[in-house]
């Protein structure tokens, strides 16, 4: 990538985080006494995300490896995992800041098409695990507790709607996405214009891009479902981070119950993806999930709080790992 646009990319970064930091709705001292209450938790919780990130950057290699030497290495993949999620954290409406980055440090070791082809790839693994995610959580729901009639409802709504964007997911493995989505967006007011113009002028270079990601899904079926396997396995141990914070304040808490409950609050912070780290919603999607499990809704506004510390933290290392050099 371009010094200048390693720059843009920083300096974006840089500008966000200052932004988190004045927007913060609280005290700086009460801030710092729930940090000490947490007391060893913290660290615990902070590392753990160097497990999933690592757990994220396997996923993602496999599919750039796609069974053939791969001139990425792991680490640098692992560091561009962290930057990647560091951006889109910090970007409204996700997938904006850090999908651009990555395409633009693999480009000229990969080539564009296929360094835009593994990056789409992934984006749509992160996706499409997340979505699986939901969905193996209503069955774990309906296993563990009674599902009332109000619950059931909502239960119906959840599975049909997961079903259906599995089902257009699968769709876009067999088709490819990237021409497809840029078609779409030509009739959206504001960006059509843009986007005629790209569909123009990049047309053999989007096909062969649908044509790499299709590819994965029909001809290495090992690579998707391994990539598949170590992503969705990364959901189930950042489930761990709720189940180490709620161990700070209550003993009785069980693991299959943090993974309801990152499912429920995952779901409904999704809902509103326009916010920067996803702001107030992440908080009141845990209040109403630990709520709706029997368990205190301040324990989720609790949770919400130290998630929030800890996602900041890794901002601020995904946008100075920009800066580290690699052979």
């Amino acid at each position: 990538m371009k010094k200048n646009w390693r720059n843009f990319f920083l300096w974006f970064g840089i500008a966000a985080i200052v932004l988190m930091l004045c927007t913060f709705d609280m005290d700086y001292s009460e801030l710092w006494a729930n940090l000490l209450r947490a007391g060893r938790w913290f660290p615990a919780i902070v590392g753990l995300w160097a497990v999933i990130y690592l757990l994220n950057a396997l996923s993602w290699y496999f599919i750039i490896r796609n069974g053939k030497d791969c001139p990425v290495s792991f680490w640098r993949v692992y560091k561009l995992t962290i930057s990647g999620f560091a951006l889109n954290y910090a970007t409204p409406m996700g997938l904006m800041g850090g999908e651009p980055y990555r395409i633009m440090e693999l480009t000229p070791v990969l080539g564009a098409s296929r360094a835009t082809s593994c990056v789409i790839l992934y984006a749509m693994m992160h996706i499409f695990t997340h979505i699986n995610f939901w969905f193996f959580s209503i069955f774990l729901y309906i296993a563990l507790y009674t599902v009332s009639w109000e619950m059931g409802v909502l239960l119906a709504v959840v599975g049909a709607f997961c079903l259906l964007a599995i089902y257009f997911f699968m769709k876009g493995y067999k088709n490819g996405m990237a021409l497809r989505t840029l078609k779409l967006l030509c009739h959206v007011p504001f960006v059509k214009r843009w986007a005629i113009g790209f569909v123009e002028r990049q047309h053999d270079t989007l096909e062969r891009i649908d044509a790499q990601i299709a590819c994965l899904h029909s001809q290495r079926k090992r690579t998707f479902y391994l990539s598949f396997f170590v992503e969705f396995l990364s959901r189930i141990v950042g489930c761990l981070e709720v189940w180490f914070i709620l161990n700070i304040l209550t003993d009785d808490v069980s693991f299959p119950a943090c993974i309801l409950i990152m499912a429920f609050s995952s779901l409904f912070s999704n809902l509103f993806f326009f916010s920067p780290m996803q702001l107030g919603a992440r908080e009141g999607g845990l209040a109403l999930a630990v709520g709706g499990l029997a368990i205190p809704s301040a324990f989720g506004v609790y949770t919400g709080l130290l998630t929030r510390v800890r996602e900041l933290i890794w901002i601020v290392i995904g946008v100075a790992l920009m800066k580290v050099k690699e052979k």
